[in-house]
C-alpha cells in the first residue's frame, strides 16, 4: 500500500452541505481505519462567520451525519480527530485577497508539520473555480517549491463543450494538469473499479470482449426519487447533462477501452480517453432523433397517494421540457466494437434505485437446443454497481424431464459475501487516492472534453429542433414505453429489481 504523506486539506465552501454530509464522514472513517498520515490538518474556508469550535461542532461533534458513529467511540478519540479541524472566514465573497488565508495555512503547516503538502478541495459552484485558483496563485500557494499542491474540483465540470474548455483553460492558468483532480464519486464505487478487474484478469471474459461474441451492451441507471429540492438546478441541466455525460460515459469508457500497458494511472486514463474519442458522434438531426429519446415523469397515484409530476416540483418551469429520462443508442468506431450497439438509459422517479451494466452475448451460430421460452434468452453478464452489488452470469441449462428444453440459470457473486473486506465508500476512496497522488479514478481534461464532444450535438438538437418530443411517463414506471423501440431484435431493456437476481418485464401501478 502507498504511504500517505503528511499534508493539509483546505476545503472551500466548507460551510455547505457536502462537507458535513460526505467529506468529514469520509475523513473520519479514514482516520478510524488508520489511513490518514500522522500529521494531518483540515482547514475549512467559507463565507460564513464561524470559529474553529463552531465549525468542529457543525461537522463533527453535533453533526447528524456522524451521530451514530460517534456514539461508538471514546470521547478522547473524537476529540483527537476534531482537533485536526480548523476554520477560516473569507468574508463576504471568494474574490478577495487570500493573504489572511495564506497566513493561516502557513501557521498551521509549521505548527502541525504538514510538509507544505496541500490539497485544495473546491466544494463551490464551477463559476468560482478560476477565481479561487487565481487568488491561491497570487499568494504563491500553487507553487511546488516546498511540498506538492493539488486541487480537487466537483462536477458538473462544464455545461457544454465550450464551457468545459473554458473551465480547463481557467484552471490551467494557475495549476498544471498533473495537479488537477476532477472528482466523480461514481468512479469511487468498488463495483465500477471492478469492471477493469472483471475484464482484464479473467480469461473467460477478455477473449470474448468484442464484436464476435457480444450482441449488445446495456447500461441502466435509475433512481426512485424525483428532483426533490434540486428543481431549480435540474431544470437547467437535465438527465443527459446530470448523469449521462459524466457518470455513465465514465462507465462506458471502462467497458470500451483497450487493455492498458499496465495498471499505472496514466496508462489507464490514456485508454479511457481513446475509448471516448472512438464513440461515433451523431451529427445530423435524423440520426439523433432515431437513436435518442427523452422523457419526463408526470403525476400519478400509487397506493392511494398522489405523486408530483416534474412540472409541479419546486423551482421547475410549469412548461418545462427538460428531460428526467434519457435513453441513447450509439456505436463505437473501432475494430473491437464495430457494429455492436450500446444502449444507455438514466431516469428519475422509476421503480428501483439501481445502476448496472449488462453484457448480452450472441447466441451460438448453430443452435442445437433452443429455449422453451416464447422469446429468446441470451447469455448475460450483469455487473451490479448499486445496490446489492455483485456480478451475475445467466446461462442455459437443461430443464429436468423428457427432451432437451432449455431454461436460464443464475450464477452470482455478492460483495456482501466478502466479510473480511472493508469496502470504502466513494468519497473515502477518492480522497485517499488524491492524498496519495493516484489519479486513476479522476478525469483528465481531454477526457472531459471528449465526453462533451459526444453529448453536445444531442443537446443542441434537443434544444433547437421542433420535432424532438419529450415523452411523459408515470412516476414508478420504467420510462416512456417507446424507449423499448430503441433496442432491436425484440430484446427490450432488462428491468431489474432491488436484488441482483430480480428481473421483470413490467412494473405494477396501483
Amino acid at each position: 500500500m502507498k504511504k500517505t504523506q503528511n499534508q493539509m486539506l483546505i476545503i472551500f465552501g466548507a460551510s455547505g452541505d457536502l462537507t458535513a454530509r460526505k467529506l468529514v464522514p469520509a475523513l473520519f472513517n479514514l482516520y478510524k481505519g488508520k489511513h490518514l498520515p500522522e500529521n494531518f490538518v483540515v482547514l475549512g474556508a467559507s463565507r460564513s462567520p464561524m470559529s474553529n469550535e463552531d465549525f468542529r461542532k457543525k461537522v463533527v461533534e453535533e453533526s447528524e451525519f456522524l451521530k451514530k458513529k460517534l456514539t461508538k467511540e471514546e470521547a478522547s478519540f473524537i476529540k483527537t480527530f476534531s482537533d485536526k479541524i480548523f476554520y477560516e472566514d473569507l468574508g463576504e465573497k471568494y474574490d478577495v485577497s487570500y493573504s489572511q488565508l495564506a497566513n493561516k495555512i502557513t501557521a498551521l503547516n509549521e505548527e502541525h508539520g504538514t510538509a507544505g503538502n496541500y490539497i485544495f478541495y473546491l466544494s463551490t459552484p464551477p463559476s468560482l473555480y478560476e477565481t479561487i485558483a487565481k487568488n491561491l496563485w497570487e499568494e504563491g500557494l500553487t507553487k511546488e517549491d516546498h511540498g506538492w499542491k493539488r486541487i480537487i474540483v466537483e462536477k458538473p465540470f462544464g455545461y457544454d463543450l465550450a464551457s468545459a474548455k473554458a473551465l480547463n483553460e481557467g484552471i490551467h492558468k494557475y495549476f498544471q494538469e498533473s495537479q488537477v483532480y476532477r472528482i466523480d464519486h461514481y468512479l469511487g464505487k468498488e463495483t465500477v473499479q471492478n469492471l477493469l478487474v472483471t475484464r482484464f484478469s479473467n480469461s473467460i471474459f477478455e477473449p470474448l470482449w468484442n464484436r464476435r461474441y457480444i450482441h449488445h451492451v446495456e447500461i441502466t441507471n435509475a433512481e426512485t426519487v424525483g428532483v426533490e429540492k434540486r428543481g431549480g438546478y435540474y431544470d437547467k441541466s437535465g438527465a443527459l447533462r446530470d448523469m449521462f455525460q459524466s457518470h455513465l460515459l465514465q462507465i462506458v469508457s471502462l467497458i470500451v477501452m483497450e487493455p492498458p500497458i499496465n495498471s499505472d494511472a496514466e496508462e489507464i486514463r490514456n485508454e479511457k480517453v481513446k475509448a471516448l474519442k472512438s464513440l461515433r458522434i451523431m451529427k445530423d438531426e435524423k440520426t439523433i432523433i432515431e437513436n435518442t429519446l427523452r422523457g419526463q415523469y408526470v403525476a400519478s397515484t400509487i397506493d392511494g397517494k398522489t405523486m408530483k409530476g416534474y412540472r409541479e416540483e419546486d423551482g421547475v418551469d410549469p412548461d418545462s421540457t427538460t428531460e428526467t429520462f434519457a435513453a441513447v443508442k450509439f456505436f463505437v468506431d473501432n475494430w473491437r466494437w464495430k457494429d455492436v450497439p450500446f444502449y444507455v438509459r438514466t431516469g428519475k422517479a422509476m421503480p428501483t434505485k439501481v445502476t448496472e451494466v449488462i453484457i448480452h452475448f450472441k447466441t451460438p451460430h448453430h443452435e442445437v437446443f433452443k429455449s422453451q421460452d416464447i422469446y429468446r434468452k441470451d447469455n448475460k453478464l450483469i455487473i451490479r454497481i448499486q445496490p446489492d452489488e455483485g456480478i451475475l452470469i445467466k446461462f442455459g441449462v437443461k430443464v429436468p424431464g423428457l427432451g432437451f428444453h432449455v431454461e436460464q440459470a443464475n450464477m452470482d457473486f455478492y460483495y456482501s459475501d466478502l466479510d473480511s473486506a472493508k469496502v470504502m465508500d466513494a468519497y473515502e476512496r477518492l480522497l485517499l487516492d488524491a492524498m496519495q497522488g493516484d489519479t486513476t479514478l479522476y478525469a483528465r481534461a481531454d477526457e472531459v472534453e471528449a465526453a462533451w464532444k459526444f453529448v453536445d450535438p444531442i443537446l443542441k438538437c434537443w434544444s433547437e429542433s421542433s420535432i424532438v418530443n419529450t415523452y411523459g411517463y408515470s412516476v414508478g414506471t420504467w420510462g416512456p414505453r417507446n424507449s423499448d423501440e430503441l433496442i432491436e431484435d425484440s430484446y427490450g431493456w432488462r428491468n431489474p429489481g432491488d436484488l441482483l437476481t430480480d428481473e421483470s418485464g413490467f412494473c405494477v401501478l396501483c
